[in-house]
Parts: structure tokens; sequence; C-alpha cells
């Protein structure tokens, strides 16, 4: 893998309640559009699960994969990796949350390396439209409450 594509975005909410709604995998399909199903495969302890199946379908790109996830004592980071995929073969990605005067900065890197090849000037923009997406996706999810 190479370089990790990060963006960042505030969002009007504190870190604790964004990364509350980043822990509620199973509640993803119902506002991130491209996750069709989630399974807890390790629910971990407290709420955070350790290792996460996700069923994408994001028009040419559908994948099944499980994510590892790493949850920083601060409760304002969380690292994820993946375990297996059918069309990756490796991703790491993390969420940074850090308060600013006017609510969160939430900061998301992402690096993906597919089965298929790609060049890498294609990778990091199909990941920082993921990104985007994410990040607004998210930040809809939060301010709606």
């Amino acid at each position: 893998m190479g370089t990790p594509s990060t963006q960042s975005l505030t969002m009007d909410a504190a870190p604790d309640a964004i990364m509350d709604v980043i822990a509620d995998f199973e509640a993803y399909p119902e506002w991130v559009g491209s996750i069709k199903r989630v399974e807890i495969t390790d629910p971990g302890e407290g709420g955070r699960a350790r290792r996460v199946k996700f069923s994408v379908d994001a028009g040419m790109l559908k994948d099944t994969y499980e994510l590892a996830y790493q949850w920083a004592a601060d409760g304002r980071t969380v690292a994820w990796d993946l375990v297996s995929g059918q069309m990756q073969k490796a991703q790491h990605g993390s969420y940074v949350l850090t308060p600013v005067p006017d609510g969160t900065e939430v900061a998301y890197s992402l690096e993906v390396d597919l089965l298929v090849p790609m060049i890498g000037m294609l990778r990091r923009k199909a990941e920082r439209v993921i990104m985007d997406t994410a990040l607004k996706e998210l930040r809809k999810r939060v301010e709606k409450g």
C-alpha cells in the first residue's frame, strides 16, 4: 500500500456523540447508501465491536469484507484493518475526532489495495470519493440526532 488519502469535515456535535454513531455498525444500512448488510463477528466490549463484516453494493463495486477495529482509550480515535475481502487485499483506515470551537473536526484517512491492479492516481481518486461520501453521510446522521 502507498500513502493514505485523508479528508476532514467539521460536525456540529461532541466527539462522544460522533463516535457513538461510528460504533453503531448495525445501523449503517439505514444511513450509508452503499452498505447493504452488516454482521458483527466479534462484539468486543463496551459497545465497541472488534470485528465487523460488511456487504457493499456501490454500483460497479460489490464486495463483502471484514474489518478489525482498534478503539483508542480516549474515545477520539478508531482505526481498522482488513481481515478478509473478496475485492480487497488490504485496507487501513481511521477516524480521528478533535474538538474545535464550532464542534468537532472529523479526520478520515483511508488506504485501500484492491486485488485487481489499479493505477495509483485512480485509486486515490476513488478513496477521496469514498471518504467525501462517508463524511457527508456521517455528518448528516450525527447532526440529525
